[in-house]
């Protein structure tokens, strides 16, 4: 029943019904949960680590101002783009948005690419609390010695103190590898134990999760008619004004694809030219990622398979008539979740 409470049993859990639409970039994500939020009375909570950035609209594909008429969107649009927001922010944020939507009666809908946000709800996803002033200090000098000596130096020692996750960091993600190293530093204890997740499935959620995607040949020729068209809408003016702010390379935000690139074309590191082309190749290899990461998730998946209370399962659309039928079964499956809550 809407608003219930648990009971008094010791071991009972409220249960929210809950929709997950995941997948990689420009597969039709956030349509098709417009579409399910248009036929069932639903608010759709994004799960997009860029969309949360306010002044960031055109680079994130965030929802339009039609978009968010046809239906309610939270966690959009809500954090300054010079603001550090981690992982626990969102787990804390989506939970609570999610339990609120629940409580008007409403079905919630995670949607989203990004895999860790996801995750984190759905899972006992346990996070280190704020940052205390020797953290500060400590990353401040791995930050330093990063920029002196390279971020591949930086990960070759991570390599020797914790092979298990510096084979999970590409040697050139300087932030990634900074982090490894402060938490070894500050814990005592190896990244990849601090990474390591509670195996008891979650039971707050009744649910069912899609991962939405599209033959890789289409997928990657919608990623690069998508960079066309963002760079067509303004996308470099809204990096150049994100640059007037005091926004760069050092906030989380302007490591979003595409920006970094652009903030590149500004500085006069790269040609305009070589700067499109290589936020194309990096969105199709980033997308290819994502699938990598969802696949896990899927059911009937045998290997390297993550047990958790919300079934997935994989939908592939070609044309239209496909789509349309993915939106259909995701429909049917949404309107059987909310008439559970009556």
């Amino acid at each position: 029943m809407r608003g219930k409470q648990a009971s008094d049993t010791e071991n009972a859990v409220l249960r929210i019904p809950l929709l997950v639409i995941a997948g990689p970039t420009a597969s039709g994500k956030t349509e098709a949960a417009l579409r399910v939020a248009e036929a069932v009375p639903a608010e759709i909570v994004s799960a997009d680590s860029m969309q949360i950035y306010r002044h960031m609209d055109i680079g994130t594909a965030k929802p339009t101002e039609a978009e968010r008429s046809r239906a309610a969107f939270h966690l959009v649009d809500f954090v300054d783009p010079r603001t550090r927001y981690t992982v626990a922010d969102f787990q804390a944020d989506a939970r609570q948005a999610i339990c609120d939507i629940y409580q008007r009666g409403r079905l919630p809908i995670l949607c989203g690419g990004t895999g860790l946000y996801i995750r984190a709800v759905l899972e006992h996803l346990q996070f280190p609390p704020a940052l205390s002033e020797q953290q500060e200090q400590v990353r401040s000098r791995l930050r330093m010695e990063a920029d002196t000596l390279g971020s591949q130096a930086l990960h070759r020692r991570l390599a020797q103190i914790d092979p298990e996750a510096a084979a999970g960091i590409q040697p050139h993600d300087a932030r990634r590898v900074v982090r490894a190293l402060e938490v070894i530093h500050i814990t005592g204890r190896p990244f990849s134990a601090q990474q390591q997740i509670d195996e008891t499935p979650p039971v707050h959620y009744n649910s069912q999760g899609y991962i939405l995607t599209r033959p890789r040949e289409l997928l990657y020729a919608g990623i690069e008619r998508r960079v066309e068209q963002m760079l067509a809408a303004g996308w470099l003016s809204e990096v150049q004004a994100l640059r007037e702010m005091g926004c760069g390379l050092a906030h989380q935000s302007m490591q979003a694809l595409g920006y970094k690139h652009l903030l590149a074309y500004l500085a006069d590191q790269v040609s305009y030219e070589e700067t499109v082309r290589t936020i194309k190749r990096d969105t199709r290899r980033f997308a290819k990622r994502q699938l990598t990461w969802f696949r896990p998730l899927l059911a009937d998946t045998e290997q390297d398979s993550v047990e958790l209370s919300v079934p997935f399962e994989l939908l592939e659309w070609a044309d239209g008539v496909q789509f349309e039928k993915c939106v259909q079964q995701i429909t049917r499956v949404a309107a059987a979740l909310q008439q559970s809550m009556e």
